[in-house]
């Protein structure tokens, strides 16, 4: 990851605003990145991983409370199984 160490922590923190919820549906999500050119990658696990409602969680609830939180992340993505980190 290219992205210092306040940054990540900022990203770690809105996500862990998130994580009861993904959690009480069994699922949950883990940073992968965070781009040089400030795109959030992340990996949905569990039941998350397979949930039709993922698209809808990703840019309603946790693109959302990233872009609140850490204002200068200018988007959220997830990556699939096996995609690799490019930056």
């Amino acid at each position: 990851m290219s992205a210092d160490k306040n940054l990540l922590e900022r990203v770690e923190n809105a996500l862990n605003q998130l994580r009861p919820y993904l959690e009480a549906d069994r699922g949950d999500v883990t940073l992968v990145d965070i781009t040089d050119d400030m795109v959030v990658r992340l990996k949905f696990l569990g039941a998350c991983s397979s949930c039709s409602m993922s698209a809808m969680t990703l840019k309603a609830g946790i693109e959302q409370t990233i872009l609140r939180m850490v204002p200068e992340i200018k988007s959220v993505e997830a990556i699939e199984e096996g995609e690799e980190s490019y930056s």
